[in-house]
């Protein structure tokens, strides 16, 4: 949830929209997730998808603005159109295994849909640790997939420790450089434990492009530290970082840690090769500076998981490591905080939150979704009543 938001709520017709404190009510509204919900089943078998397809497509979606993670939620389904209208995804992709081992597989995913690839690869992955205690697969030829923590997720809740990572197009400058060479490269693990799962999903960059996007939407600069314009030199806007990476013309968005090693930037970038390893390389598929080029994604995924009864009594290892997790919660707290909050607690907060106060949207998101709409012959308005949706004129729109 959008920080600032003072519980004042105001209903647009028979639609429950509520609209945030007076100086975020410019740039974010919130729906019920059900209406939300609704229009991308609608969308995605608009698109072409079965109803099972879509079904998979929005639960990633929407479980990540769920969780509070905007960024890779609602503002997305533009970039899917896009992505099929240009022929980047192809609906009817019918992936290939083209290896395959008890432990491990390699999947061509023929330029499909990457909720569908990674959904049915983590399966894989799931069923294969069940069996032989560990379960590797790495998927090249795909699209954007979402967040990856929710593939890691799907292994914790069947009692497995999960793994999940992608590359993406080029917006990682590593430590020296002035040319984006690396996607954001996310790496997510999530482990059972009580009360609450273990769930870390973080970008190896600083911030993901998607957060630019929404700066970009809303026309506020971002802070300091986290992205170069073409020359490699500091850049707040928002705008002119992302259309550099759109461009192709160099900058982009720092490693976690920063430009130089001082505070650690060859950390983020060397995490962000642990991404590529399991995506592109295992998979022999394309490295991120070979993303969204020449017409194509070529995007690769990596995903595994991990049978704690190869190494235990399951239900002891979870006992252990949560009393861990707690130890933690408890450990001594720094002058003025009063909590210290373990991988998963904020997300699984934010469900029962979002769920009764509405998922945050931004302005900019909804100007692109009623394109959508229009474009795809679905009716606006009897999704959102007679909200009209406004974006900031400096907002740049060819982002995809």
């Amino acid at each position: 949830m959008a920080d600032g938001i003072n519980g004042i709520r105001a209903q647009v017709l028979a639609m429950k929209i509520f609209i945030l404190t007076m100086a975020e009510a410019k740039n974010t509204v919130l729906f019920p997730y059900e209406t939300l919900h609704k229009l991308c089943m609608d969308a995605f078998q608009k698109f072409g998808f079965s109803e099972k397809e879509a079904d998979i497509i929005q639960d990633v979606l929407l479980t990540s603005d769920l969780f509070g993670i905007q960024s890779h939620g609602m503002q997305r389904m533009v970039r899917y159109h896009k992505g099929i209208s240009n022929g980047l995804i192809k609906i009817d992709a019918k992936p290939e295994i083209v290896k395959e081992t008890p432990i491990s597989a390699v999947i061509d995913g023929h330029d499909g849909m990457g909720q569908i690839l990674g959904h049915m690869a983590m399966e894989m992955a799931i069923e294969k640790a069940k069996k032989s205690g560990v379960g590797i697969v790495s998927v090249r030829n795909s699209n954007h997939y979402g967040i990856a923590g929710y593939y890691a997720k799907m292994a914790s809740d069947q009692g497995l420790i999960g793994f999940s990572c992608t590359n993406s197009e080029a917006i990682m400058v590593p430590v020296y450089a002035r040319k984006a060479m690396l996607g954001s490269n996310p790496i997510a693990w999530t482990v059972p434990a009580d009360p609450v799962d273990f769930f870390f999903d973080c970008s190896t960059t600083v911030v993901t492009r998607g957060k630019l996007e929404m700066y970009n939407k809303m026309g506020k600069a971002t802070p300091d530290g986290w992205a170069v314009n073409k020359d490699g030199v500091p850049s707040t806007d928002a705008a002119e970082v992302l259309g550099n990476i759109s461009r192709h013309e160099g900058g982009g968005i720092l490693p976690l840690g920063g430009a130089t090693e001082v505070l650690g930037g060859h950390k983020g970038y060397g995490n962000g090769m642990i991404a590529e390893l399991f995506s592109s390389i295992l998979s022999q598929g394309g490295t991120s500076n070979k993303c969204m080029v020449g017409g194509k994604s070529n995007i690769c995924h990596g995903f595994m998981a991990i049978n704690p009864e190869f190494y235990g009594d399951p239900a002891e290892i979870k006992k252990h490591f949560s009393q861990f997790l707690q130890e933690l919660r408890e450990a001594p707290k720094a002058q003025g905080q009063d909590r210290i909050y373990t991988h998963g607690e904020k997300e699984h907060e934010s469900v029962a939150k979002v769920k009764a106060e509405g998922i945050p949207v931004l302005n900019g998101t909804m100007l692109e979704v009623q394109d959508l709409c229009n474009e795809l012959g679905l009716d606006f308005k009897s999704y959102f009543g007679d909200y009209v949706p406004e974006a900031p004129a400096t907002m740049f729109k060819g982002n995809y």
